[in-house]
C-alpha cells in the first residue's frame, strides 16, 4: 500500500487494530458505493455502529463491574476500616484475602474494570484514526485525491499551497500538521493528499483555479464541483458526492460552515453547522450521566472524596472540550462523537435494563459455587503435586540408600584389601590374596 499518513499508522500494536479498522470502514464504503449511496457521513456512523456493537461484550463486562461496585464498595470500605491503621504484613494479608473473597462473591475481578478499559482504549484511538485519516484507509477516496494531488505535483510540485498558506487558513493549518510529508522525499504527492483532505470548500476553489484541477475526472467522472460566479454548484463532483452530509461538506470544520454559510446567507446550512458541536457535547454528557456508579463526594476530606470531586469536574469538561474541539476540528469527527455517544447511550439503557434484573443473592449463590468448584479443583492439584513430591522424595531415599550401602560395600572391599597387607610384600600369599580379591570383584 502506497499511502504514508496517508500513511497508515505505523506504531506497535496500534497499525495492527488500526489496519483492521481500516478494512472494515473500506468494506462498509465499498457497500454503499455499490448501492448508490457513496457518502463517508453515512460510512462512518454504519463504521462507529459497527464496532461498538463489536465491543458489546467488554461494554457489558465493565458496565457490570461498575453496577455491582455500588454493592461491593461498602463491604471493601468496611474491611478497609477494620484493618485501619494495621500495617504488619500479616494484617495487610488478611486484608487483602477478605477483599478478594467479597469481588469473588459477586463474580468480578478486583481488576476487571481496568483490563477492559485497556482493552478498548487502543481500539478507540485506532478508531479515532480511522475516521481523522479515511483518505488512507478507503482506497477509491484515496485514488481520487491522488488524481488532483500528482496534477499539483507535476505543475509546481505545490509550492501553490505551501507559499500562500497566509490566503489559505485551511491548508495553513494541514501544512502544519503534514509539513513532514510535504519535505520528505518520496512522500511528496501523500503529503498533498493529506493537505487536500483538510481543505476548506473556499481553498479547494482557489487550489482548483490556480491548478486547473476543475476538469480532473476519474472513468469521465469529474472529482471537484464545478461552480457559477455567485458560487454556487452547478456540477456536483466526487469529493462532494463522497463528503456531503445533509448539505453539509464534512471535511469543513463547523467554523468555516458558518462563515461560509454566514456570507451566501445560506443560514439553514449555518444552524446545521452549529448544531453539530452542541449536539456533541450535549451526547457526550447524556452518555456520562447515564453511565452506572457515578463517584459523589462525601464530603469527609478523603482521598476518594478528592478522587470522586475530580470526577465530577471531568464530568463536566468533558463535554465542553467536545464543544470545543468539534467547531474546529472536520465536521465529520463530530459526526462521529455524535453517533459513537447515541450509540453508547442506547447500549448502556439496554444493558442497564439487564444488569438491573440481575437477582445478587442468585448471583452469590452460582459464584458461591463456581468458588467452591474452583477450590475443590486447586485443592485436587495440590493433593497431586504433593503425592508426586512424596514419589520423587521416596525415589531419592531409594537412591541414597543404594550409594550408601555401595560405600559400605567399598569400604568393605576396602577393608578386605587391606587383609593383603598382612602378607609379605611380593610373596606367594600376598599375591594368590589378591587374585582372590579380584576374582571376588568380577563376580559382583
Amino acid at each position: 500500500m502506497y499511502f504514508t499518513l496517508l500513511t497508515p499508522n505505523s506504531t506497535p500494536i496500534f497499525k495492527y487494530i488500526v489496519w483492521i479498522l481500516g478494512k472494515i470502514m473500506e468494506g462498509l464504503f465499498f457497500v454503499l458505493d455499490k448501492i448508490g449511496i457513496p457518502n463517508i457521513g453515512i460510512a462512518i456512523i454504519l463504521f462507529t455502529i459497527f464496532v461498538n456493537v463489536c465491543m458489546i461484550p467488554l461494554t457489558y463486562k465493565q458496565q457490570k463491574f461498575s453496577k455491582l461496585s455500588l454493592k461491593i464498595n461498602p463491604e471493601i470500605k468496611a474491611i478497609q476500616k477494620k484493618y485501619n491503621g494495621k500495617k504488619d504484613q500479616d494484617s495487610m494479608m488478611k486484608m487483602q484475602a477478605e477483599t478478594q473473597a467479597v469481588y469473588a462473591k459477586y463474580g468480578v475481578s478486583q481488576a476487571g474494570s481496568c483490563v477492559t478499559l485497556l482493552i478498548q482504549f487502543p481500539i478507540l484511538i485506532a478508531l479515532y484514526r480511522v475516521i481523522y485519516q479515511i483518505p488512507a484507509y478507503v482506497t477509491k477516496i484515496g485514488d481520487t485525491f491522488r488524481v488532483l494531488a500528482d496534477k499539483i505535483v507535476a505543475t509546481d510540485g505545490g509550492a501553490f499551497i505551501t507559499e500562500n498558506t497566509a490566503e489559505l487558513a485551511s491548508v495553513k493549518s494541514a501544512i502544519s500538521m503534514y509539513s513532514k510529508n510535504l519535505t520528505k522525499e518520496g512522500n511528496l504527492t501523500n503529503g498533498i493528499i493529506d493537505v487536500l483532505n483538510r481543505v476548506s470548500t473556499s481553498d479547494m476553489a482557489q487550489i482548483s483555479e490556480h491548478y486547473g484541477l476543475a476538469d480532473a475526472s476519474i472513468n469521465g467522472q469529474q472529482i471537484l464541483s464545478t461552480l457559477d460566479a455567485s458560487g454556487k454548484v452547478v456540477t456536483k463532483g466526487l469529493l462532494d458526492t463522497y463528503n456531503n452530509f445533509l448539505g453539509l461538506n464534512i471535511v469543513n470544520s463547523p467554523l468555516n460552515i458558518i462563515k461560509e454559510s454566514f456570507a451566501s446567507h445560506a443560514y439553514l446550512l449555518m444552524i446545521m453547522a452549529i448544531l453539530i458541536p452542541l449536539l456533541s457535547g450535549f451526547t457526550q454528557w447524556l452518555s456520562i450521566k447515564l453511565a452506572p456508579n457515578q463517584p459523589q463526594p462525601t464530603g469527609d476530606n478523603s482521598q476518594a472524596d478528592s478522587m470522586a470531586q475530580s470526577m465530577k469536574t471531568m464530568n463536566v469538561m468533558m463535554p465542553l472540550m467536545s464543544v470545543w474541539f468539534a467547531f474546529s476540528f472536520p465536521a465529520g469527527m463530530g459526526i462521529y462523537w455524535i453517533a459513537n455517544a447515541v450509540v453508547r447511550i442506547v447500549l448502556q439503557i439496554c444493558m442497564n435494563k439487564r444488569i438491573d434484573k440481575i437477582d445478587i443473592n442468585e448471583l452469590i449463590e452460582k459464584n458461591a459455587e463456581k468458588s467452591k468448584k474452583k477450590l475443590e479443583q486447586i485443592q485436587a492439584n495440590q493433593e497431586r503435586m504433593q503425592a508426586y513430591a512424596a514419589m520423587n522424595t521416596r525415589s531419592i531415599q531409594t537412591k541414597a540408600s543404594y550409594v550408601n550401602k555401595a560405600a559400605s560395600d567399598d569400604d568393605v572391599e576396602g577393608a578386605e584389601v587391606s587383609k593383603s597387607a598382612d602378607y609379605a610384600p611380593g610373596s606367594l600369599a600376598a599375591k594368590a590374596n589378591l587374585v582372590s580379591e579380584f576374582n571376588k570383584r568380577n563376580s559382583k
